[in-house]
């Protein structure tokens, strides 16, 4: 063995140790790997950075965009919306649709944001049902593992073992190559879920957390219906042509949260310049003695047959949220008023709670305090612009309760994004070699469309990933250089000896499904599909087979809730234990086994 050689596998069994210890960042452990092997001149500094400008790495951060862009359209929520309404509350059928959904959905959307997405829903189902969560949640993770191994762009291991092919100067998989096996085990694994599985699935519920309180509690924790009212302005009122600054309604104990104009269908969230018209609807926060005396003044009409309701303060550009005050807020000892809070924020305070004296009266002339929770209205992005640029003045209590509630999708532009994603997908399906093409191509349609921001694009992109694939990268171009590869390949050559192409197929899926348990599955790919390709080889045969074999049997993650982030994600909604996940997914690796040693050698004869 060569230094170069013993260096490598050195690197390579810290790394995998690492990895397994969990201790480290996995990206961080990537970025040992690239610099341990640059700097023993295993791999040149070219070598070492070369998986930053690969083709899959750029499509990899493209389709993070565009799986950004359908959550913050709010395409995702609609189609789990629509998947809620048809499942019902039979166990067996909300099993069985929403197994079929989270897969379908998975083979397009990265598998992760699916079962996020999903997991309110889906526990606010089971408790509608009476279903324990626990019935319900591992069946959808594992749906979202093979959904996403069905297609070319569904998981990370297929662009990979794709992207391997083309750099050993063979063509790349299509779009649909993986899904015949990823198919049939999906439906192998859907008849055993619901016949036998879900028998083995504990019965259990969720350990009770205290979650901030989203939105729509808040309006009912604050009682707004108590202390909100609707006026109606008449043509014959005085304040017909006023603006609200003129008005000094605010001055007068009435605070106009919100202003609708019927003759021009929109609602208007009211400053200083907003001048009312005739027939406009208001609410309002004010006391009856308040209300009166402006009635009495400006000649308006109290609604009283249209009480406030949660749609009135909640739509998709209003909210409602809770911030407090810092300890370095410059807000100290000033008041509402003085500090122009309503125009330098952009949103109204509607009650204000101190720790030791409760909710205040009069609190917009009261000098604030550090600890003052204020509750306050505006725009949703306001809440969100709030905790990004003044997050050293303010805490925004619910910020992930707000985004949750689907308020900031920018359900308008919905449309454009079925359309860009049709239109990658007919693109990748016509030329599967122009995939970073197609996803650059979306990603681009996706900000110029107003689908998402080049902020939110940049949010979107799972950074970890990117650096966890670069990172890796020259650790396959390093197993290869020095001949590890190589060698593997004729030890596994000789071990399966006479036995042929089927035998070391046999072979190589145990290996990868072994490792993919302990390992991330991008990283199992990684260095396993060179490994293949030198295999299939040495045993004279073509590649593809044993290249798609390691990319579907690294999806195969289902016997450790630390084999795949989907896994870790369900394990505290459904108070799962390790060995929860190998009661079920032990068959599912059985049943993997068997359909792709059938079906991959009738794709791809050896």
């Amino acid at each position: 063995m060569t230094t170069p050689m013993l260096i490598t596998l050195v690197v390579l069994v810290v790394s995998i140790g690492l990895f397994i210890w969990d201790r480290l960042r996995v990206d961080v452990v990537a970025l040992m790997v690239l610099v341990t092997l640059a700097i023993s001149g295993v791999v040149t500094p070219q070598e070492a950075i070369a998986g930053f400008s690969s083709n899959t790495l750029i499509s990899f951060a493209a389709l993070f965009i565009v799986g950004g862009a359908v959550f913050q359209t709010g395409l995702a929520d609609m189609i789990a919306s629509a998947i809620l309404r048809l499942a019902g509350k039979n166990e067996v059928r909300l099993l069985a649709v929403l197994m079929c959904a989270v897969a379908t959905m998975s083979a397009f959307i990265s598998s992760t944001g699916v079962v996020a997405l999903m997991l309110p829903a889906v526990l606010s189902l089971a408790r509608q049902a009476q279903i324990a969560p626990s019935k319900l949640l591992i069946p959808i993770a594992f749906s979202a593992l093979l959904g996403g191994a069905s297609t070319l762009i569904g998981t990370p291991p297929n662009l990979l073992a794709s992207d391997a092919l083309v750099k050993a100067g063979e063509p790349a998989f299509g779009f649909f190559s993986f899904a015949p096996a990823a198919l049939v085990i999906f439906f192998l694994g859907l008849v055993f879920m619901i016949a036998v599985g879900r028998h083995l699935l504990p019965v259990r519920q969720p350990i009770a957390k205290s979650p901030l309180p989203s939105p729509s509690d808040l309006f009912q924790l604050y009682r707004l219906p108590d202390n909100l009212i609707r006026l109606r302005v008449p043509s014959e009122s005085a304040l017909v042509g006023v603006s609200l600054a003129e008005s000094r309604l605010r001055e007068s104990g009435v605070n106009v949260l919100r202003v609708h104009h019927p003759h021009q269908r929109r609602e208007s969230l009211p400053d200083g310049t907003t001048v009312f018209q005739a027939d406009d609807e208001l609410i309002v926060q004010a006391e009856d003695s308040a209300i009166q005396r402006a009635c009495a003044r400006w000649g308006l009409a109290v609604r009283a047959d249209q009480p406030i309701t949660e749609k009135d303060m909640l739509t998709q550009e209003l909210g409602i949220a809770e911030i407090v005050l810092r300890p370095r807020t410059t807000l100290e000892g000033e008041t509402l008023v003085s500090s122009r809070f309503g125009t330098q924020f952009g949103l109204k305070v509607l009650e204000l709670r101190r720790a030791d004296q409760g909710f205040l009266h009069n609190f917009e002339t009261m000098p604030l305090k550090v600890g003052d929770v204020l509750l306050v209205q505006g725009p949703w992005r306001a809440f969100i612009d709030l905790k990004r640029r003044h997050r050293e003045e303010f805490i925004v209590l619910g910020e992930k309760e707000v985004i949750a509630s689907g308020m900031l999708a920018r359900r308008q532009y919905a449309p454009r994004m079925v359309v860009i994603l049709v239109a990658m997908i007919l693109a990748i399906l016509l030329d599967n070699s122009a995939l970073v093409v197609a996803s650059l191509t979306a990603a681009l349609a996706c900000v110029l469309s107003n689908c998402i921001t080049i902020d939110e694009a940049y949010q979107a992109i799972d950074w970890r990933t990117i650096i966890l694939i670069g990172g890796m990268f020259p650790m396959s171009t390093a197993l290869q250089k020095v001949g590890l590869v190589t060698a593997l390949a004729d030890f596994q050559t000789q071990l399966v000896g006479g036995a042929g192409a089927v035998a070391a197929l046999v072979l190589i899926f145990i290996v990868t499904a072994i490792l993919t348990q302990l390992l991330s599955n991008t990283v199992t790919a990684l260095l396993l599909a060179p490994l293949a390709i030198a295999n299939a080889r040495a045993l004279g045969v073509e590649p593809e087979a044993f290249v798609m074999v390691v990319a579907l049997a690294a999806s195969m993650a289902f016997l450790t809730p630390i084999a795949s982030p989907v896994n870790a994600l369900v394990m505290s909604a459904g108070d799962y234990r390790f060995s929860d996940y190998a009661r079920a997914g032990f068959a599912y690796i059985l049943m993997a086994f068997a359909a792709i040693l059938v079906i991959v050698p009738l794709m791809y004869p050896l």
